[in-house]
């Protein structure tokens, strides 16, 4: 289940942490990997899939240590979509707590 719920979560999730600023796919999994399970198998589709929906656009920057990189950049669309997400996600745990009895939590 918890994996489920984390699909559900992940492009939010994604999008909020480069809402922060640009970042290439490996530095994505080692922030996100701080509080939660993911993998570089699983970003590298979902980083495709973003850019298809176009919330994300991406450039290539020069690297010291081997080939350039490709740094994801939060598009406009992807900024609003993220902004959508996180409204709707507050509605939706503020239902759950309210079925679980912690009304007070936000």
């Amino acid at each position: 289940m918890k994996t489920q719920l984390k699909k559900g979560t992940l492009d939010m999730c994604v999008l909020a942490v480069l809402a922060r600023g640009d970042s290439y796919a490996y530095e994505l999994v080692s922030t996100l990997s701080e509080t939660m399970e993911i993998s570089e198998g699983t970003i590298y589709p979902l980083m495709r899939r973003l850019q298809a929906e176009a919330w994300v656009s991406t450039y290539l920057v020069e690297s010291s240590s081997g080939p350039p990189r490709k740094y994801y950049t939060l598009t406009d669309l992807g900024r609003r979509s993220l902004e959508a997400m996180q409204v709707e996600w507050r509605g939706f745990v503020d239902e759950v707590n309210s079925v679980l009895g912690w009304p007070g939590i936000k």
